[in-house]
């Protein structure tokens, strides 16, 4: 079964996952539901391999680590062409259009780290891009958050470029504009409602705002017309007014805020995919809006430090399973979930039944079990925030110990854990079962959790001893 497709619909496919799914069975997730483009945020072998004869269009991603090298050597910029696209276009059939050069690199909170070497690197990469032939077929961009620009007022019109940047965003427009290029904006109504508590929240969705602003005789009824339109008068202004944009990043997360929930992600993604479906555009730019989902699956490993709802943007499951009913083109058919997907027996880690509470070993135990697995659904809001103390340390328990691909050592906190074939899931609390993966980060010898401070010591005591 394929669903039929709104225009330039896309996915981002993140790989920060604990136990990443195969990819072959991501490209099938991804053609079964009839996404025909994917943005990624690197360039892995193992994933463009698999991109091998899809159809899929491609944007392959250079992480902002990489832009001091590249903005700083040509021959890297070459090297890197050559082993991440030239051989998958030549020879592995893969349909690579876009090159993606850092991830949102002028972030505010970046305090200017990459202001130097985005632009150079963009234009190392062009070079290199135009050397091996490719130009003319690949295209460079730059995704940017859309801090970048701003408006004065609540109108799009008094839309510019954030001031402390705006000589180097024409640098690059202009560049991007002479090479045919296109302006890649990641846009985020959710990020709205979360930095600003009186962020009206019907004007983040598109299904109706009782105050519609009012721009000169354009009206707009939700924020993200806003935002893009404020970006184009933007372009406009600065003599690129024609140029293509693509919104490289749109979504809305499900777990890890008081607004992140499941029931406002369909809202929002539903909405979002029925906006575009007719082609109507914006009030400043009518026509087809081309766009990339933010995420296709859920990322258990991402940093949570724009907060913990970073790790759930995914329509599916970490597993591949939908989230919630999500119509991707003009039928009423929802997401087709991942197939042959293997999980480890259903077993779980738990607070034995014998152990209590208020044992003084809890506090560290859970302590060490959050900080090496994901426990982010235990936050205020969250799916798992209503949980009692015993099901609160049952779920820190079974996070790590399903991080550890169910070792025996991995539920053994000294007289508190036992492992159980009893599911103890409650309500929209779930309590995962990992899949199993050839490739997942935790593969190796893991010592007993509250034993591992002890075996250092010895090991360190043992070296004195040598001396």
């Amino acid at each position: 079964m394929v669903v039929n497709t709104v225009h330039s619909i896309g996915a981002n496919w993140g790989t920060q996952a604990s136990h990443p799914l195969p990819p072959p069975s991501v490209v099938k997730l991804l053609k079964d539901n009839g996404v025909q483009k994917v943005k990624l945020f690197d360039a892995e072998s193992n994933v463009l391999n698999a991109l091998r004869g899809s159809g899929m269009e491609v944007m392959v991603g250079i992480p902002n680590d990489m832009l001091y090298t590249l903005a700083n050597s040509v021959d890297s910029a070459e090297k890197w062409v050559e082993r991440n696209v030239s051989i998958h276009v030549s020879s592995n059939s893969v349909d690579i259009r876009y090159v993606a050069v850092g991830n949102e690199p002028f972030l505010s909170t970046y305090n200017g780290t990459f202001l130097a070497t985005t632009f150079p690197a963009l234009k190392n990469i062009q070079a290199a891009l135009i050397k091996a032939g490719l130009s003319n077929r690949v295209k460079v961009t730059v995704p940017l958050n859309a801090d970048v620009y701003q408006s004065s007022t609540e109108q799009p019109s008094t839309g510019n470029f954030r001031p402390d940047i705006n000589d180097l965003m024409v640098e690059i427009t202009n560049f991007l504009s002479l090479n045919g290029a296109p302006f890649t904006v990641n846009i985020y109504p959710f990020i709205s409602l979360y930095n600003d508590a009186n962020f009206p929240m019907d004007y983040a969705f598109f299904d109706g705002y009782s105050s519609p602003i009012n721009d000169n005789g354009r009206i707009y009824t939700n924020v993200f017309d806003a935002n893009y339109d404020t970006l184009v008068w933007a372009l406009q202004k600065n003599g690129f007014g024609n140029l293509s944009i693509i919104v490289g990043e749109i979504g809305w997360p499900t777990n890890g805020n008081l607004n992140a929930n499941i029931r406002l992600a369909q809202r929002f993604n539903q909405g979002f995919m029925s906006h575009i479906s007719g082609n109507r555009g914006t009030p400043m730019r009518p026509g087809p809006v081309d766009a990339y989902l933010f995420s296709l699956i859920d990322e258990d490993a991402k940093s949570i430090q724009p907060g913990n709802f970073e790790r759930h943007w995914g329509i599916f499951y970490y597993d591949g399973t939908p989230k919630y009913n999500l119509s991707l083109g003009g039928n009423s058919g929802g997401l087709i979930a991942a197939s042959n997907i293997k999980y480890l027996p259903r077993r779980w880690c738990v607070l034995s039944p014998s152990a209590s509470p208020q044992d003084p070993q809890v506090v560290p135990s859970v302590s060490y079990a959050c900080s090496r697995a994901d426990c982010t659904s235990l936050g205020y809001g969250s799916s798992c925030a209503n949980l009692d103390a015993q099901q609160n340390i049952s779920y820190a328990f079974n996070s790590y110990y399903q991080e550890n691909n169910q070792l025996d050592s991995a539920c053994k906190f000294p007289n508190l854990s036992v492992t159980t074939t009893n599911d103890p899931s409650v309500g929209e609390c779930r309590f995962k079962i990992m899949i199993q993966t050839t490739n997942s980060r935790n593969e190796g010898f893991l010592l007993e959790p509250i034993n591992m401070l002890h075996q250092v010591l010895m090991l360190l005591l043992l070296l004195l001893l040598i001396k």
